[in-house]
């Protein structure tokens, strides 16, 4: 049996156009390099999973490409060095890479160190690495890769030319999992590719974790159903149900609802939280100018559009603060399960003066 390879690093960029949500960052390093105007210290920072030791690794190649005219198939991996800062933080690993660094390149122009993780360098470290950032020798470029900019000193900051990732956008993931579903043979829905992006949470490589994931459940054939199965979320179906229990006031089904909820082992915050989400949701999809901030599937907009006609400003108002108020009250409260049972009915009593005024007066 072959080695199963994860999809984070079987289709990890080779290019700066393979890269995903970061077309700025790319662009700008792309014409540096052409301009030769690149710096010699760089910060890429921003979330997981979003580029940026994949953006040092094509950059570290890239630059010894273009400075000695070489075909894109020579290979320069001897002159680009990795250090995990995470498990070589001391004063004596930074003094080795110093004594490194002084020695020039055998092959090509450039020498280019990578350095992942560099807020976990020590005080000392980062001292001892002030004056090779300030100053360092024409062969050497410096990549530093973090999560956390806020934890680096300012002086090394101010030495460095800080490139900020921004999170990959939910449809930006969703048509990269496309892809990667066409190549595969897998036939998958499009919502299903929507769940898996909005899972990720800005993180390409955990929407690939994820996707690996539901690939090994559900097979060639990827549905939305197997998907909120396999990662036990809510199905936004149960959302759509609810909400129109709540606008026809129907307050005991809506109670045996959530306990279909309690009982396939949800937790009652998880769903007053997702509850408050769709109402926001369906508020966006009133308006022409706001349908761009609902980030759902086609198939779902259509149901969006649909329930926003029927659900009313005011009581979607109303809604959207009696449920966040549950979800604060949540972790505090004695008895959480009736705590949400008084939100629902609170939720379903809304529109219920209205019912019976147009009742007296038909």
């Amino acid at each position: 049996m072959n080695p199963f390879i994860v999809s984070a690093r079987k289709y990890r960029p080779l290019t700066f156009e393979d890269v995903v949500g970061q077309k700025a960052i790319t662009n700008t390093l792309e014409n540096a390099i052409k301009n030769d105007h690149l710096a010699q210290a760089l910060l890429f920072t921003g979330p997981r999973g979003v580029g940026k030791t994949t953006c040092a690794r094509i950059l570290a190649k890239k630059i010894n490409e273009q400075a000695t005219g070489a075909e894109v198939e020579d290979d320069f991996a001897f002159n680009v060095f990795e250090l995990d800062a995470a498990s070589n933080n001391s004063v004596d690993d930074i003094r080795s890479l110093i004594d490194q660094v002084r020695i020039p390149p055998q092959v090509g122009k450039f020498k280019v160190y990578i350095i992942d993780e560099v807020h976990m360098l020590s005080q000392a470290a980062f001292n001892a690495f002030l004056k090779t950032l300030e100053e360092p020798p024409a062969h050497a470029i410096f990549i530093l890769a973090t999560t956390e900019k806020h934890k680096i000193i300012p002086t090394i900051l101010s030495r460095c030319q800080i490139f900020d990732f921004k999170r990959i956008t939910v449809l930006d993931a969703k048509e990269h999992l496309k892809r990667i579903a066409e190549q595969e043979g897998v036939t998958a829905e499009d919502d299903a590719l929507h769940v898996i992006a909005q899972k990720a949470d800005g993180a390409m490589r955990d929407a690939l974790s994820i996707y690996d994931r539901v690939i090994s459940f559900a097979g060639k054939d990827l549905t939305r159903l197997a998907v909120t199965e396999n990662l036990n979320v809510l199905d936004y179906d149960i959302y759509f149900k609810v909400t129109s229990l709540l606008i026809e006031n129907k307050i005991p089904e809506v109670l045996v609802e959530f306990n279909s909820v309690l009982s396939k082992g949800f937790d009652g915050q998880h769903f007053i939280n997702g509850l408050a989400s769709h109402f926001r949701d369906l508020l966006v999809a009133k308006d022409n100018t706001t349908i761009s901030l609902l980030e759902v599937g086609d198939n779902a907009k259509k149901q969006y559009l649909e329930q926003a006609n029927k659900a009313t400003l005011p009581f979607l108002m109303e809604a959207i603060d009696k449920a966040n108020q549950c979800d604060l009250q949540y972790r505090a409260s004695k008895n959480q399960r009736l705590l949400v049972e008084i939100c629902l009915m609170q939720l379903a009593s809304i529109t219920f003066s209205d019912v019976k005024k147009k009742a007296v007066t038909s």
